[in-house]
């Protein structure tokens, strides 16, 4: 196997082959097949980020079918929003936080309908787990 440049987290490259990988990800796929709804993902400012990292998926029926980052959070509105710190999003992509976890004890914070995604744990996971697809740098 040769070697693959590892993609910083969250940057345009990043995100433009998690998409990919997402879109021929047949776990998720049918785990997510009755999914209709829309996401900011929004790392905080902190230690390592100055200012937020807004990143806007359009997911649709086990499909990402629009994706950017975003130059601030009012620059889209979105059915759902899941924030956190640089930290806990760098143990989720690393598959050490579970999603739905990490909502209940507080890591990460949700605006939109909890009970939604309580009945598609399954594709939040394997969202989260698709990540791993990805060669991928921390900062």
């Amino acid at each position: 196997m040769g070697y693959e440049e590892k993609l910083l987290f969250l940057s345009e490259e990043w995100v433009k082959r998690f998409v990919e990988e997402l879109n021929k990800n047949q776990i998720y796929f049918e785990a997510a097949k009755d999914w209709e709804g829309d996401f900011l993902f929004i790392v905080n400012t902190g230690p390592k980020v100055k200012s937020e990292i807004i990143l806007y998926l359009d997911l649709w029926h086990g499909k990402c079918q629009d994706y950017k980052i975003l130059p601030d959070r009012s620059a889209k509105k979105t059915e759902f929003i899941f924030e956190g710190s640089y930290e806990n999003w760098e143990k989720l992509a690393k598959g050490e936080l579970d999603p739905i976890k990490a909502l209940l004890v507080r890591k990460f914070k949700l605006s939109g309908s909890m009970s939604k995604i309580m009945r598609n744990v399954k594709a939040a996971s394997e969202l989260a787990k698709n990540c791993n697809r990805v060669p991928t740098r921390f900062l």
